[in-house]
């Protein structure tokens, strides 16, 4: 192929998805440099990647491997969908603000365009367009703000969250595909799926609390046009990653979300506290 290879994985849950879209990639894609390489860095392992979870909330949903523990999950999960976070980011008219460029939390729930005083929750529409017409091809939430991104240092990764709804045997099931235009692979892709699925979730019960009926998830796509993992922490990777898919078996790599929700939401005060003093 002349160019960037374009591959795609797939697993029942998002462990088994983000294992396979790990492997997929390792394998077949291509070597590239970044703009974040030191000089002694190999280049990156990329490739533009469609991962599809066919069902997004099936056991076993968390993967020991990823980089992070479970109150890092729990703490991505509420900067995400939440908006813990929101405080942080910077005020685009002070030049000397030098917070975060953005939240996907407040991009996706407080879109602001300058010279106009509404303020777009963007998720919210996503549920009023669904729960009025589930099979509208227009439900979806962007991230790019075209007058800040192209010049800021650190621009939204995440683009869009698009949603439809599909009647399969009487019930209704969200489908959702998420791109992102840069994603690294081995450090966030999975942080990011779960998070994302967690708004999956939370937009099917807005759209089941307007129109009263079941409102089941259906497969998730998440498409990256660049999937990639850094030559800095190949070692890492090889060493951590790789080596465990010999060393244990599938079970023995991953976690059930329902053995350890109770873990992860018991750590919500002490988040709270460490983003307070933020």
């Amino acid at each position: 192929m002349k160019g960037i290879p374009v591959l795609s994985a797939r697993g029942r849950s998002i462990a088994e998805a983000w294992e396979n879209s790990l492997i997929e990639l390792y394998k077949n894609g291509c070597d590239i440099k970044t703009m974040y390489d030191k000089p002694e860095d190999p280049p990156s392992k990329d490739s533009t990647m469609m991962i599809t979870i066919e069902d997004p909330l099936a056991e076993p949903m968390i993967h020991k491997d990823f980089p992070g523990g479970l109150e890092d999950l729990q703490e991505y999960v509420m900067e995400v969908v939440e908006g813990i976070k929101n405080h942080l980011v910077r005020d685009p008219n002070d030049p000397n603000d030098t917070r975060w460029e953005y939240t996907y939390n407040e991009r996706l729930f407080a879109y602001k365009v300058p010279g106009i005083s509404k303020i777009f929750n963007q998720i919210d529409t996503i549920a009023e367009k669904l729960a009025e017409t589930p099979y509208s091809r227009r439900a979806q939430a962007v991230t790019w703000k075209v007058w800040e991104d192209n010049d800021c240092y650190d621009p939204a990764c995440l683009q869009s969250f698009w949603c439809r709804i599909i009647e399969v045997e009487g019930k209704n099931y969200l489908n959702a595909n998420i791109r992102f235009r840069s994603n690294d692979a081995y450090k966030a892709a999975f942080m990011n799926m779960f998070a994302l699925i967690q708004l999956q979730k939370m937009i099917a019960d807005k759209i089941a609390a307007k129109t009263g009926k079941e409102i089941l998830l259906g497969r998730y796509v998440h498409i990256a046009d660049s999937y990639h993992i850094y030559g800095a922490y190949f070692n890492e990777f090889r060493e951590r990653f790789i080596k465990g898919l010999d060393s244990r078996d599938f079970e023995g790599r991953t976690f059930r979300y329902k053995d350890v929700k109770d873990i992860m939401d018991e750590a919500r005060p002490v988040i709270m506290e460490k983003v307070k003093n933020m």
